[in-house]
């Protein structure tokens, strides 16, 4: 049996994502508000199938949803936080997945800067202080992470 024989469908999206809280040496991070449900959030998205890594993973998505590529100030937390997929998500996945593995990266910049975002995915962007837009964020582990990168600044 071949080794491509053993993807998955094309069609279901593979469960395993990444979260990139972007944020500047002065305290603020990038958020982005979600089309349709219109919540905030930091960079995320999934990887693709056939070897993407994480951290390919996180330099594609932060230059998809933001138009921003940078060589340094990237940080691998080397952390997953598992979390279960919600009901209305589940159609994307195969069958029977119910849970999605999020590796968190987080993406220092000197100060903040313009950014582009995707229309097909994001309709606002801000920068907001650190301690503020942890209670503005709709995911538990965008908040979690949110607080990591707090926790570093003091």
């Amino acid at each position: 049996m071949s080794a491509k024989a053993l993807l998955p469908p094309v069609r279901y999206k593979r469960p395993e994502s990444v979260l990139v809280v972007i944020y500047t040496v002065a305290g603020e991070t990038l958020l982005l508000q979600r089309i349709r449900s219109g919540f905030w959030q930091s960079v995320t998205g999934g990887l693709n199938w056939g070897g993407e890594t994480p951290a390919e993973a996180a330099r594609r998505e932060v230059f998809e949803e933001t138009g921003l590529q940078r060589a340094s100030g990237w940080r691998d937390w080397y952390f997953s936080r598992p979390f279960y997929i919600l009901p209305e998500y589940r159609h994307w996945y195969g069958p029977g997945v119910v849970e999605n593995i999020e590796h968190f990266f987080s993406l220092e910049l000197p100060a903040r800067c313009p950014v582009k975002l995707n229309s097909s995915e994001h309709d606002q962007s801000c920068w907001e202080d650190l301690a503020v837009a942890e209670h503005t964020l709709w995911s538990w582990t965008n908040r979690a992470a949110l607080a990591q990168v707090i926790a570093e600044q003091v």
